[in-house]
């Protein structure tokens, strides 16, 4: 069960330095959170996701978007695949790296926020609020940095039951520290479908661009992407345990057999036509 905030807005206190907090949340970051029996101690006992490919967000969740309007999860899905992230916009570092190395990553794509995909970011600190939501949308498209695409982000907050409904559905588990006032949690991002299915989960601060746009391609059932990424995807199977997509060496070796017996086999069509037209000028000589 997640210990979280009751669902009253107020002020935050000065957030206190906490090494061994920042601590805790890289030790999280750089483990593939799917989740194992643990026998750490303190928060990381209650840190984590629980891995649910296949289930669905709950879309009638009520939230509240960057301009104070209110808005349900389903709002954000129907055309396009999402990418999603479980943020708090307070953080005092993770949530900032988890950001920002998604906009990196996204930055290298060709597909567009808005066009082919939708980035999703929701807050679970249920004390926040839009202006907060609006100034970390500001920051982040920024820094994505492309004319055009600023109506495919979204970032939201919203109450405890909304919350709640989300992260658990996400398998999303975090915890609130009193003594550094701060929450320990998880940090990835998701890829869901047009449906609102969960496809893919990215763990860390870092996501490789194959990886992502790879996820958004399968995602969207193939409805976006290149006969390259068909190629690609019949090379790289996404693996669950550790967030990525990893080469399936026997499927490449099919790959290669392939190309050698078409090269092989126009080398020797060739060389049938050069003999013919010598024989045929031979002939007429």
């Amino acid at each position: 069960m997640n210990r979280s905030l009751p669902n009253v807005r107020m002020d935050r206190p000065a957030r206190r330095p906490a090494a061994s907090v920042t601590l805790v949340l890289f030790l999280v970051c750089s483990v593939a959170a799917f989740s194992q029996p643990t026998s750490q101690p303190g928060p990381l006992e209650e840190v984590g996701f629980d891995q649910r490919l296949g289930e669905s967000v709950p879309l009638d969740a009520d939230f509240v978007d960057e301009r104070g309007e209110r808005v349900t999860l389903g709002d954000f899905f129907g055309e396009r695949p999402v990418i999603m992230a479980l943020v708090y916009y307070e953080c005092p570092m993770l949530c900032t790296m988890v950001l920002n190395g998604l906009t990196s990553s996204l930055r290298t794509l060709e597909f567009n926020p808005g066009e082919e995909f939708e980035v999703v970011i929701v807050s679970f600190d249920t004390r926040e609020t839009p202006a907060e939501a609006l100034a970390a949308r500001s920051t982040h498209v920024s820094r994505y940095d492309r004319p055009g695409t600023e109506a495919g982000w979204h970032f939201l907050t919203g109450g405890e039951d909304s919350v709640q409904r989300l992260t658990q559905s996400l398998g999303f588990r975090y915890v609130w520290v009193p003594e550094s006032d701060q929450f320990a949690h998880a940090a990835g991002i998701l890829a869901l479908t047009p449906e609102g299915q969960i496809a893919r989960y990215f763990y860390g601060i870092e996501y490789a661009p194959r990886d992502v746009r790879l996820g958004l391609v399968e995602a969207a059932d193939n409805q976006i992407g290149s006969l390259v990424d068909q190629v690609l995807l019949y090379c790289f199977h996404y693996d669950p345990v550790v967030g990525k997509y990893s080469v399936v060496a026997m499927n490449i070796l099919r790959i290669a057999a392939a190309v050698t017996v078409l090269a092989l086999g126009s080398f020797l069509i060739l060389q049938w036509r050069r003999d013919r037209r010598r024989r045929t000028l031979a002939a007429g000589a």
